[in-house]
């Protein structure tokens, strides 16, 4: 049997040191380490987001933290409301069925709270474009007195108090700081990843399905007339506009002057998304539309037109009875089942539910 001298059995010692405690730190890192981070995919032939990912990268652990608050009703003063009350996963995460949201108190909310979904592509959010970073959009209902009515201070202290919410923030952040900012980073993950791509308009853009003849007389028709405001693919420009609506005597909401104080922004709202459009009914930022043949209604005979009324919509919309049928067939194109039940959205605990809550605290 061969011998080792003293030298080198005090380099071998010093080697399995170093090997231990290599061992060692890696079963600490996996316990304790850098969370698992979770690509963003970009649909084919959609644009680069906006949302900056660099300054909060998706992990699985940051998502799950994400997933856990928009579903918990401790954001909200009595407990009652969550992010997940007002926006509802089967219906694109909106407000379904209701004209305006409701809040705290029986409260009613002034605005019908739009869906949720492809975020990670706007700049601006709220019918108005009052937030401009999607972490701080939050901050806007859980401290509004119609909405969650609660302050940031007691909902932080609310989920420090919290021994599975500590764990969840340093799983996902590296330690146990609960803070405003990771509030809104966590609630930012849950939310990009609500991405609607798999509608059968775009399995059709992929070349995985064709419209039967209403639905592409109905896209061509959207082409030629409602395309210059709900561009492709996200049926959005993102922009504000009047459509001639008359002013609500009741909310007397002006919309985007509100945030920029100009006459001219006088009844601007952001165009919404018409991705899921037949199940985000009711329609219109205070919800004033049932149906889409009310919308057609309006566009086509009950506009108020003046003088910051959108200069597409001047003459109004001329539609006829065929054309909105066609419109109709081709619109139900835009509604993605998938995303309507994807388990990844639920409500934690209702994965395996064919019918799960939107939020229990309802």
């Amino acid at each position: 049997m061969p011998t080792i001298d003293m030298k080198e059995g005090k380099k071998i010692f010093i080697l399995l040191l170093i090997l231990a405690t290599g061992i060692s730190w890696m079963g600490i890192n996996n316990k304790y380490g850098k969370p698992k981070p979770v690509p963003f995919i970009v649909p084919k032939g959609w644009p680069q987001p906006v949302y900056d990912f660099s300054k909060n990268p998706l992990t699985e652990e940051g998502i799950a933290l994400g997933r856990k608050l928009f579903y918990d009703g401790r954001l909200s003063k009595d407990g009652n409301f969550s992010c997940g009350t007002c926006h509802q996963q089967f219906g694109a995460f909106d407000s379904y069925d209701h004209s305006l949201s409701h809040g705290y108190n029986n409260a009613l909310t002034t605005r019908n709270a739009p869906g949720l979904f492809n975020l990670a592509w706007q700049k601006e959010f709220m019918w108005d474009g009052g937030i401009n970073h999607l972490d701080l959009q939050p901050l806007a209902p859980i401290t509004n007195e119609n909405e969650m009515a609660e302050t940031l201070e007691n909902v932080i202290a609310k989920l420090k108090a919290d021994k599975e919410y500590r764990q969840m923030f340093k799983a996902a952040f590296g330690d146990e700081t609960i803070n405003t900012q990771r509030l809104g980073k966590a609630l930012s993950q849950f939310e990009l990843q609500l991405v609607s791509s798999n509608s059968k308009y775009d399995k059709v853009m992929r070349g995985e399905a064709g419209f039967i003849l209403p639905e592409q007389l109905g896209y061509d028709i959207f082409k030629k007339k409602c395309i210059s405001c709900h561009t492709e693919p996200f049926f959005t420009d993102f922009s504000y506009r009047n459509t001639g609506l008359p002013v609500d005597k009741v909310l007397r909401d002006l919309g985007r002057m509100k945030i920029t104080g100009k006459a001219e922004d006088s009844l601007k709202f952001k165009v919404p998304s018409l991705r899921n459009v037949g199940m985000t009914f009711p329609y219109g930022h205070d919800g004033r539309f049932f149906s889409l043949m009310s919308v057609f209604e309006h566009y086509r005979k009950n506009m108020v037109v003046g003088p910051v009324t959108d200069s597409l919509l001047r003459d109004k919309l001329a539609l006829s009875n065929f054309e909105i049928g066609q419109l109709t067939a081709f619109l139900h194109t835009l509604t993605d089942s998938a995303f309507l039940k994807d388990p990844r959205f639920v409500q934690p605990g209702y994965e395996n539910l064919s019918n799960p809550p939107a939020d229990i605290h309802q």
